[in-house]
């Protein structure tokens, strides 16, 4: 399928952007501000509007061009509906800023923070559902990283509250760098692979040649 193929590649080429623009724009921040200890929110509200902004609004968009390969591929409208919270969530983090670091919260702040905390556990969970419509080797890794993600989730929680933000911008950073593999897995799977110029199906593609075949075969003693 071209058209699914091509989505994944775009996807891909998304997330790769993202990745470079998050990177991109810890390097630019104040030497000041420490990593292991302020989240990536907290970074990107020293430079509004700049690169991690940007790289936000990339990786949502980059989700919302593999929602019609997807439902080609079996994806139930549940998984949808959460790939599209993960998508809204990340633009309203990016559009709506978090207070400065050591300034009490206020109502930006904490819409930023729940859309923020609706995006981290949308995801993980529309990866579990994906796994089997999917299926092959991504099954497993989906599943897996979806795992992580929300074991992460549990120790960024624990830090945002009990452990009063002990490794928090770390704890964060493990957690997106999960959820960013997660994405790219799915777009791969829809890319898929070639070899020797011939596209390899995966998963659900199996299942669909096999009932294409099925309803080709003679049937027997014709």
């Amino acid at each position: 399928m071209p058209g699914t193929r091509n989505s994944g590649l775009l996807a891909l080429g998304g997330i790769a952007l993202a990745a470079v623009l998050a990177v991109l724009g810890h390097l630019e921040v104040s030497d000041d501000l420490n990593p292991w200890s302020l989240t990536v929110s907290d970074f990107a509200v020293s430079d509004r509007g700049g690169v991690i902004d940007t790289a936000m609004a990339v990786l949502a968009a980059a989700t919302v061009v593999l929602l019609p390969a997807l439902r080609r591929a079996g994806a139930g409208r549940l998984a949808g509906t959460l790939l599209v919270a993960w998508s809204a969530g990340l633009l309203a983090a990016a559009v709506v800023p978090t207070n400065e670091p050591g300034l009490p919260m206020d109502t930006a702040a904490y819409l930023h923070r729940y859309a923020s905390v609706v995006a981290f556990l949308a995801l993980p969970v529309a990866g579990w559902l994906l796994a089997r419509p999917l299926g092959g080797r991504a099954a497993g890794w989906l599943r897996g990283l979806a795992l992580t993600s929300v074991l992460l989730a549990a120790v960024m929680v624990w830090s945002a509250y009990p452990g009063d933000r002990l490794l928090i911008g770390l704890a964060e950073r493990v957690l997106i760098l999960a959820e960013v593999a997660l994405l790219a897995v799915v777009a791969a799977t829809l890319a898929g692979h070639r070899v020797g110029g011939v596209a390899v199906p995966r998963g659900w593609e199996y299942r669909q040649l096999a009932d294409v075949s099925r309803e080709v075969t003679p049937a027997r003693g014709a």
